[in-house]
């Protein structure tokens, strides 16, 4: 979905964020920024992502919201399709699976789709789901949301994302915005199906949400079958008009085939085969089932001023068979939230503050290796025995302030700063021979944020700001830094001990526009970040000499970049309308000086990425898009000699909404031309005229159609 912000001359002066627990009667009261005075402008009450929409107004940056109402329209089977449109966000599934190739402003750019996401602080309804190691991807599920906030880079400060990437914050349904009773069922091409059933209700002071999704798909790629069951519910309570809680929780199973990657070649001619020899090996991943338990509390103290808590408690087992040998993963970890808001007026200019605290801890956090398939190092050696066993462990804090202050009628200054205390561990314990088997880094870090927002005219306004980020390694990035157990071992290849990392850092100039006028309604905006000791895969002499890369920090590098969005209405006519959306992204990521690679691009990411669709909304309910997704070639290897080819894919989608009922059916024919793609690249070091295995294909042509009924 393309952006969309309401009129800047109605507005207020601080992202208030949602509401944990909104009132059916809620009305917006808006503030005219053209004025130092309160006008209520509309009485009507807005939907929770129109509100939130508003609310993100007074960011001097770049922040999108996605209306789910928007997304269901078509198929919702991973994140890729939820963040589809999105200017800045490069989000790519690849065998239908839930681990996501998705990087913003080249965030977490080395890492693969079966690891944590890095570099972007992931949340649940202003909650953190992003823990030391990362962020585990197999609870966003995409249905159940009511919408979504992404705030790129260091837009989103207030909620402690100090990452380069920003955050994303999933923003659940409540029983004020659900049907009572709903049913969804999806089902297409290569072998897919989805269902879905939910219930929401508010009941006196009280009002509860659950959703229940089951889905399988037997796979376009050989060896890519993947299932999946969980469930996402909540339960809030308003103790008066000051005061509401909320409980939340989610379940999620999930099992992934692992096909491997392929080289170009391969896509190219057959992208359904899989790599050897994990078609042999039965190579899959699985979760067994993920828990998360939180709960969010505001307290309005007075009508200036708000307080928020909130925690959390995720357990998150992994179960790698994809290798020769097996990898159990356990990860347990608290979060905690603090927020304090108020809104005051000093020497006659309005001023909103908010202090807020975030921290995140791994209670256990460990990593098993065993054998699982007899090869030539492991000969005689039964299956199931422990190689090896690491642990990791990891906190981080931070500690953050915000002002933002109408210095004259319509600019407005924002001013931040944050402090971060990070502490991160790793040792190998078993096998006792393992050399360096300890090791603990910790780091105290100042973050600051500057920036403004001037209202052009009721329809335009200008932002900019110059911010620091900080993007601390995942714990098991330090074990992946360290030495090696040497030839003839049956662990030969795998780390013997940890190395140190860096905290990756960068400074961030941003500008931008956003507005409406004409029939148009855009957001644009240019970003140049230096980056310092961005965490990339290296190789040193003694990591060559078993022929792998581990994770390093890279010399500076340079990440810039345009995200453009615009929203036109081309044709009214008796309540229908014809319009076209588009998102455009410029991603140019390079090292600067580095003394191997010179000032070669960062691989991974396409340069040019460009989603445009044109759709039409009909009166009666019936609505149709045509669609098409470019994207430039894509670096495959830090020399710069291999590159995944650039493509086109066109998609269809046609639906009928009942107008006025909770009735709805969809068809989507995606990739109508059947092309052969690389949708994700993880690059390699050098290729030197070689292909090299690290591309993942997309699907090829595909038909769903999907129905959802929904009654109070």
């Amino acid at each position: 979905m393309a952006e969309a912000r309401a009129d800047t001359a109605a507005r207020p002066a601080t992202p208030v964020r949602h509401a944990i627990t909104p009132s059916p009667k809620t009305k917006i009261q808006a503030v005219a920024a053209s004025r130092g005075e309160d006008i209520v402008v509309a009485t009507h009450r807005l939907s929770p992502a129109d509100t939130a929409r508003v609310q993100l107004e007074s960011l001097p940056g770049a922040a999108t919201v996605i209306d789910a109402r928007q997304v269901l329209k078509g198929r919702n089977f991973t994140n890729a399709d939820a963040l589809a449109f999105q200017p800045g966000v490069f989000a790519q599934s690849s065998g239908g699976g839930d681990g996501l190739r998705l990087s913003i402003r080249g965030s977490g750019i080395q890492v693969g789709t079966n690891y944590f996401r890095s570099g972007i602080l992931m949340m649940f309804d202003g909650l953190p789901v992003t823990t030391p190691a990362g962020t585990p991807y197999e609870l966003f599920e995409p249905l159940g949301l009511r919408y979504t906030e992404v705030l790129r880079g260091a837009n989103a400060f207030d909620y402690g994302g100090l990452q380069l990437g920003g955050a994303i914050n999933y923003v659940t349904q409540t029983g004020y915005d659900a049907q009572t009773y709903q049913a969804r069922v999806e089902a297409g091409s290569f072998g897919y199906h989805k269902e879905q059933i939910s219930s929401g209700k508010v009941i006196g002071k009280a009002d509860y949400y659950i959703s229940v999704t089951n889905s399988y798909r037997a796979g376009y790629q050989a060896q890519t079958r993947a299932n999946s069951f969980g469930v996402n519910a909540n339960f809030g309570y308003r103790f008066n008009d000051r005061v509401s809680t909320r409980f939340f929780f989610r379940y999620r199973q999930t099992e992934n085939g692992y096909p491997g990657y392929l080289t170009r070649s391969q896509i190219l001619e057959n992208p359904k085969q899989a790599q050897a020899p994990y078609q042999a090996w039965g190579s899959i991943r699985i979760q067994p089932g993920s828990k998360y338990y939180g709960n969010m509390t505001t307290i309005d103290l007075d009508d200036r001023s708000k307080l928020e808590l909130g925690f959390n408690y995720q357990d998150a087992p992994i179960d790698i068979e994809t290798q020769k040998n097996s990898q159990v993963w356990g990860y347990k970890t608290v979060a905690g939230v603090l927020n304090y808001k108020r809104h005051d007026v000093l020497a006659g200019h309005k001023s909103d503050t908010q202090f807020g605290f975030m921290t995140t801890t791994d209670l256990e956090a460990w990593q098993s290796n065993r054998v699982r398939v007899q090869t030539a190092n492991l000969v005689g050696l039964p299956i199931g025995q422990m190689l090896r066993h690491v642990t990791y462990g990891g906190t981080e804090n931070y500690f953050h302030i915000r002002n933002n202050t109408e210095l004259f009628d319509n600019f407005w200054l924002t001013t931040a700063s944050a402090l971060a205390f990070v502490q991160k561990s790793s040792g190998v314990p078993f096998p006792a021979t393992a050399a360096g088997t300890n090791f603990a880094e910790s780091s105290v870090n100042f973050v600051p944020r500057g920036g403004f927002r001037y209202v052009i005219t009721p329809h335009v306004d200008l932002y900019g700001n110059v911010s620091r980020s900080l993007q601390p390694p995942n714990d098991w990035n330090l074990n992946y830094a360290g030495p090696y157990f040497p030839a003839g071992t049956p662990q030969a290849g795998m780390n013997s001990g940890a190395g140190k990392l860096r905290n990756q850092t960068a400074t961030t100039y941003e500008i931008g526009t956003t507005g409406h006028a004409l029939q148009n309604r855009w957001s644009l905006t240019y970003y140049h970040s230096d980056v310092r000791n961005e965490l990339l895969s290296v190789m040193t002499p003694q990591s060559q000499a078993v022929g792998a890369t581990i994770y390093g920090n890279a010399s500076p590098t340079t990440h810039q970049g345009v995200e453009a969005s615009l929203e036109t209405t081309l044709y009214r006519w008796a309540g229908n309308t014809l319009s076209l959306r588009q998102a455009y992204t410029w991603q140019d990521f390079r090292f600067r000086h580095d003394a191997t690679f010179g000032h070669n691009r960062l691989p991974g990411i396409p340069e040019h990425f460009y989603q445009g669709e044109i759709h039409l909304d009909t009166k009666a309910g019936f609505y149709a898009g045509f669609n098409a997704q470019v994207s430039s070639k894509v670096g495959a290897s830090y020399d710069e000699t291999y590159f995944a080819p650039s493509y086109h894919i066109y998609n269809l989608n046609v639906g009928y909404d009942w107008p006025g009922k909770h009735r709805q059916v969809f068809l989507s024919v995606n990739n109508l031309a059947n092309t052969h793609y690389a949708a994700i690249v993880v690059p390699g070091y050098i290729a030197a005229g070689k292909e090299l295995a690290v591309m993942q294909p997309g699907d090829g042509l595909g038909v769903f159609a999907g129905v959802s009924v929904g009654f109070d």
